[in-house]
C-alpha cells in the first residue's frame, strides 16, 4: 500500500505498541492482588518477552537500517534508526522499572521469610555448604577460560549467562570467563529450619571465579550475557544450495549463533577497561549495553515455590486450577461418532485438551479409520499427540503431518519430531518456502461401508498440551459436511503445494482470508450506525485492515475490539476512529483466541481463527478462519466475550494516544478469567487409562462392543 497512514493521525508504531503491552505484563508484578511469587513470575515473563523482542524485532530493524536506512514506517513515519532509538530508550526505562519492582518484591519476600542472598551475605556455615555444593554439583560441569593469544575469545552464545572478570594471572591482567550451564538449577536452597534462604547459581559461580584458576587474583568480576539477532531468512542465498528443507533449517539455527549482538546485559557497573574489552570483542556499541543491578536470569521465579512447604507456599501462589473435562462428551464411547452427531467447542485452559487427544488415540486404533491429517506449528516437549500419530501410522493408517519447521525458536523441536514421525511411517511435509503454515486443523477420515465419514478440529491455538493449560483458546470439533468438505480440500491442496485453493466456508490465507474479511467489514459499513463488528485478536498491524476499520467507523459502525498485544490503530480519534473501542486483558492466562464477528442477530457471521489482523498472517502465512454455525457453540463464545467486555479488574482500555487506562470498577469486581475458572462445568467422568499398544485385530473387538453399547 502506497498510502502512509501516519498522516491520518490514527495509527502508531508497532514496536512501541508492543512495548506498552509488555509494560502491562510488568504491571501485574506490582499488583498487590496478585500472589507474591506470581508477581515475581510476571517480572520474569516481562524479562523473557523483552529478550525475545530484541532478538526478533530489533534484529530485523538493524537489517532494515542496513538495506534501506531512509525507509519510513507507514504507521508512524519513523526510519529504522528512529525506531531503534525509541526502543532502546524505552527499554532502559522498562528495565529500570523492573529493577525497582524486584527490589520491592524482595522486601516483601523477606516478610514471608524468603531471602535471596549473595554468597558474601551468607553465614560462615552457609558458605561452607555453598563451597561443598559448588565442588560436588557445579565444578564437574564447568571450566574457566583465560583469553590470550593462544586461547582467543570464542563465539559466545545468545542468552547464556557468563561469569567473567579481569584476573591478575601470571603477572599480567587477563580476561577470564565461564558459562553458567543450563542444566543446573537456577537457584541453590540453603539449609535452614526457618523460612527459605537461597543463592542464585549465577552468583555462586561468580563468587568462586577466582578459585577456578589457581594462582589468580580477581580484580573485577560480573555476570553478563549477550542477545543476538535471530533475523535469519532461510531463503537467503547462503542456503540456496541446500535441497533438503530440514537440513536448511538446521543451518539456519547454526547461523543465528553468528548474528550481530543487539544487547549486552551486565550485572553491575563496569570499569572502562572491561567495557572497552567487551565492546571490541563482541562488536557492539555502548548504546547496546544495559547495566542491570538485578539478576540477569529471572527464570528462578518458576522454581521458587517448590522450595517451600505446602502451608508456606499456598498464600504466595495462585490457587491450583486443573482444566476440566468438557461435559459435552461421553468418554466411554468413541468420540468420532459423537462429533458426527453434534458440534463441540472446547475452551482452553478452562477445559482440557484431553478430549482431542482421546479422539486421536481412538482413531489410531479404530480399524475403520483410514487417515489422519494435521498441521503442526508448536508442540509440547513431551507430546502424547505425536505418540498416537506414530501409533496410527504403525497400525497401517495414512498419517499426513504438515509440520512447520520455521516456527521461530521451536525449529529444533520440530525437526526432532519430524524425524520421529517419519521413522514411524508418517508422511511429513514441511510447508512452503515463503509461507509459514500457522493454521491449526486436524482431519480424521473413517470408512462406513463404502462411504467416507470425516470429523475435523479447527482451533485458534497450537496442538500443544502444555500451552493449552496456559493460553486461552478455542477448539471446534465438527462433522458438518460443508466444513469437512473444505477441510478435505485444504489438505488436498497442501499436499500439492496449492495455496490458491477455493473454499466455500473456510477463510484461508494467504489468498482468500483478507479479501473476505474486508468484504464483511464493508458490508457492515453499508449499514451505517446499525453496523456491528466485534474482534478479539492478539495484534492488529495490517494497513489495509486498519484503513477499512477506520472507514467503517467513519460510517458509524460500532466496533468493539479486544487486542491483547500490538494495536497500531488508535481508537477514539475524531472523524477517523470515533466509534472504535479497544481494550486489552493481561491476567493469569495468556489471552490467545481469535474471534471475528460481523453483524448481529440472525445476520451475524462468527468465525474463530488462528490469524491475527497482521500482514504476516494475512499475506505470508497459511491460516484458517472457521465459521461457527452451531447455536450452542455461538452462545458459548458470546458468553465468553461478554465476560471479557465486562472485565473491570484485568482489562485496560486504550486511549486515543495509545496509552492504556484502568477500567473503573463498579460495585461488582469482575475478572473474566477468574469467573471462567469458577463457572466452567466439568464432566463427572474420567478418560479411561490408555490400553497397552494393541493390534488392530484386538482393538476391533473392543471398538465394536462400544459401538453396540452406544
Amino acid at each position: 500500500m502506497a498510502k502512509a497512514l501516519y498522516n491520518e493521525g490514527y495509527t502508531q508504531n508497532r514496536e512501541i505498541s508492543w512495548m506498552r503491552f509488555n509494560n502491562r505484563v510488568l504491571d501485574e508484578a506490582k499488583d498487590p492482588d496478585v500472589p507474591l511469587i506470581e508477581r515475581l513470575k510476571f517480572a520474569a515473563i516481562h524479562s523473557s518477552n523483552l529478550d525475545e523482542f530484541f532478538t526478533v524485532r530489533v534484529g530485523s530493524l538493524y537489517e532494515a537500517r542496513r538495506l534501506n536506512p531512509e525507509g519510513a514506517d507507514k504507521l508512524s513515519g519513523w526510519t529504522p534508526k528512529q525506531q531503534l532509538d525509541q526502543i532502546y530508550a524505552r527499554a532502559r526505562k522498562d528495565i529500570s522499572k523492573r529493577g525497582k519492582i524486584l527490589q520491592d518484591l524482595d522486601q516483601e519476600m523477606v516478610k514471608h521469610g524468603i531471602h535471596r542472598l549473595k554468597p558474601a551475605e551468607c553465614t560462615k556455615e552457609e558458605q561452607k555448604y555453598l563451597r561443598r555444593y559448588f565442588s560436588d554439583r557445579v565444578l564437574p560441569l564447568i571450566s574457566a577460560q583465560v583469553v590470550d593469544t593462544v586461547h582467543p575469545l570464542p563465539r559466545l552464545q545468545s542468552g547464556v549467562i557468563y561469569c567473567a572478570g579481569i584476573l591478575r594471572y601470571k603477572n599480567r591482567d587477563s580476561f577470564a570467563f565461564v558459562p553458567v550451564p543450563g542444566v543446573l538449577p537456577k537457584a541453590v536452597q540453603l539449609p535452614s529450619e526457618i523460612g527459605l534462604r537461597y543463592v542464585l547459581t549465577e552468583d555462586l559461580i561468580l563468587w568462586e571465579l577466582g578459585s577456578l584458576i589457581k594462582g589468580s587474583a580477581v580484580l573485577e568480576a560480573l555476570n553478563f550475557r549477550i542477545l543476538r539477532s535471530a533475523d535469519v531468512d532461510p531463503e537467503d542465498e547462503m542456503f540456496e544450495d541446500i535441497a533438503d528443507y530440514r537440513e536448511k533449517m538446521s543451518k539456519v539455527i547454526k547461523q543465528r549463533r553468528r548474528m550481530r549482538v543487539v544487547r549486552l546485559d551486565v550485572s553491575d557497573k563496569m570499569s572502562s577497561v572491561m567495557r572497552k574489552y567487551l565492546m571490541e570483542h563482541l562488536k557492539c556499541d555502548s548504546g547496546c549495553i544495559f547495566e542491570f543491578r538485578q539478576p540477569l536470569d529471572l527464570k528462578y521465579a518458576f522454581s521458587l515455590a517448590s522450595f517451600l512447604k505446602e502451608e508456606d507456599r499456598q498464600p504466595l501462589v495462585f490457587e491450583p486450577y486443573e482444566p476440566k473435562l468438557s461435559p459435552a462428551l461421553n468418554y466411554d464411547l468413541p468420540v468420532f461418532d459423537q462429533i458426527r452427531k453434534k458440534d463441540v467447542l472446547l475452551s482452553y485452559p478452562y477445559e482440557s485438551m484431553d478430549p482431542f487427544i482421546l479422539l486421536v488415540r481412538q482413531a489410531s486404533r479404530d480399524p475403520d479409520v483410514t487417515s489422519i491429517r494435521i498441521t503442526i506449528y508448536r508442540l509440547a516437549k513431551q507430546a502424547r499427540l505425536v505418540d498416537y500419530l506414530c501409533q496410527a501410522a504403525e497400525n497401517g493408517k495414512e498419517v499426513d503431518v504438515l509440520i512447520e519447521l520455521k516456527a521461530r525458536f521451536d525449529e529444533q523441536n520440530n525437526i526432532d519430531y519430524s524425524e520421529r514421525l517419519e521413522d514411524s511411517g508418517v508422511t511429513v511435509m514441511y510447508g512452503f518456502a515463503e509461507y509459514k503454515v500457522h493454521s491449526k486443523i486436524c482431519l480424521i477420515t473413517r470408512m462406513n461401508g463404502k462411504k467416507a465419514e470425516h470429523v475435523a478440529l479447527i482451533a485458534t491455538g497450537n496442538f500443544n498440551e502444555n500451552t493449552a493449560k496456559q493460553y486461552t483458546d478455542f477448539a471446534y470439533l465438527t462433522g458438518r459436511a460443508p466444513i469437512v468438505r473444505d477441510a478435505v480440500a485444504f489438505f488436498q491442496n497442501m499436499m500439492i503445494g496449492k495455496l490458491d485453493g477455493t473454499y466455500r466456508n473456510l477463510l484461508v490465507s494467504p489468498v482468500s482470508m483478507k479479501p473476505k474479511l474486508i468484504e464483511m467489514i464493508r458490508a457492515e459499513a453499508e449499514k451505517g450506525e446499525n453496523g456491528r463488528i466485534t474482534v478479539k485478536v492478539n495484534s492488529i498491524t495490517d494497513e489495509e485492515m486498519i484503513e477499512e476499520l477506520s472507514k467503517a467507523s467513519r460510517a458509524g459502525v460500532q466496533i468493539n475490539m479486544i487486542v491483547r498485544g500490538i494495536s497500531c490503530i488508535l481508537p477514539g480519534v475524531k472523524e477517523r476512529t470515533e466509534t472504535i473501542s479497544i481494550r486489552s486483558i493481561v491476567g493469569r492466562y495468556l489471552e490467545h483466541s481469535r474471534i471475528y464477528i460481523f453483524g448481529e442477530g440472525k445476520e451475524e457471521k462468527m468465525y474463530i481463527s488462528s490469524a491475527d489482523f497482521m500482514t504476516r498472517n494475512m499475506d505470508r502465512r497459511v491460516e484458517i478462519a472457521c465459521p461457527i454455525p452451531d447455536a450452542g457453540c455461538r452462545k458459548q463464545i458470546h458468553a465468553y466475550l461478554d465476560l471479557c467486555f465486562a472485565d473491570n479488574v484485568k482489562a485496560r482500555k486504550m486511549k486515543k494516544d495509545g496509552k492504556y487506562a484502568k477500567i473503573k470498577a463498579g460495585e461488582e469486581r469482575i475478572s473474566a478469567q477468574d469467573e471462567l475458572m469458577r463457572s466452567t462445568k466439568a464432566s463427572t467422568q474420567t478418560i479411561p487409562t490408555p490400553p497397552r499398544r494393541q493390534s488392530i485385530a484386538v482393538f476391533r473387538t473392543v471398538y465394536s462392543r462400544k459401538k453396540k453399547e452406544e
